[in-house]
């Protein structure tokens, strides 16, 4: 078996025992590429139809081509897609000018936490990955959180030969990460072998692109040539720039994604 083979029949293997020990999950869908190949094997693990819902936390200043793709995939692939906004704090003038950390807090933490808590939802799927950012390495596949969804980042279980742990009491809230052994090259190479639609905006365009998407103030480009997948893997092989170069909260706060994570960021 090659190396994508391996990642996908223990991504898929995942999903299944994730589906069958655990309550009710949601998959968490962020439009990107990661958390669109994590729908891709979601389908695949399932025999094309998913038994999650795909969950979008819209903090309203996504980039307005991502909502478009969205909506297009959703409705092209038939999938249940819950939308769920902080709206509170949008009406209160949340955003960007009150410090990132702040407003991501507001509009992605409290309102992943709230859409959990609607719902009813005992656990999320989610998209990470251990190369893409420091707090994410910390991660377990089945990472169980706290009453009030914080994350113990320090007292982790062991996961040792493909044994993850599942029988965590009902009621407890549970993250599973099919992709955490996969890197951004690897996730690209799946794009390509698969043949998997991402949103065009991870092309270069006048010199430029996209290499990690979220909200349009705070997520740059980089100088890039890229616009086509193959072109994108021959640029991963030769960077040695950080797939998060152009994510704001990143520059603004070196520790910015472990203090959100610990309190329940995706």
């Amino acid at each position: 078996m090659d190396h994508l083979s391996a990642l996908e029949a223990q991504s898929v293997y995942i999903l299944r025992e994730a589906r069958s020990n655990l309550g009710k999950l949601g998959l968490l869908w962020s439009i990107g590429k990661d958390s669109t190949v994590l729908l891709w094997l979601a389908k695949k693990a399932f025999f094309g139809h998913s038994p999650f819902p795909f969950i979008h936390v819209d903090t309203s200043y996504k980039i307005p081509e991502m909502i478009t793709y969205r909506d297009r995939v959703a409705r092209e692939l038939g999938l249940e897609l819950i939308v769920h906004r902080n709206e509170a704090a949008l009406a209160s003038g949340m955003g960007p000018g009150a410090g990132r950390l702040e407003c991501c807090k507001a509009l992605k933490t409290d309102a992943l936490a709230d859409m959990t808590r609607t719902y009813g939802f005992e656990g999320l799927i989610v998209g990470v990955r251990r190369d893409e950012e420091g707090s994410r390495s910390k991660e377990r596949v089945f990472s169980e959180r706290g009453e009030d969804d914080r994350w113990d980042y320090a007292n982790q279980p062991p996961e040792l030969w493909g044994q993850f742990k599942t029988d965590f009491p009902r009621g407890r809230h549970i993250r599973v990460h099919p992709l955490l052994e996969w890197n951004e090259i690897d996730i690209w190479r799946y794009i390509e072998r698969e043949g998997i639609p991402v949103i065009d905006l991870y092309f270069s365009r006048g010199g430029e692109r996209y290499r990690s998407l979220g909200c349009a103030p705070c997520t740059g480009r980089v100088k890039s040539e890229a616009s086509t997948v193959a072109e994108i893997v021959r640029e991963l092989e030769n960077t040695t720039e950080s797939e998060r170069a152009g994510r704001a909260q990143d520059r603004e706060d070196a520790y910015a994604m472990q203090k959100l994570r610990k309190d329940g960021y995706m």
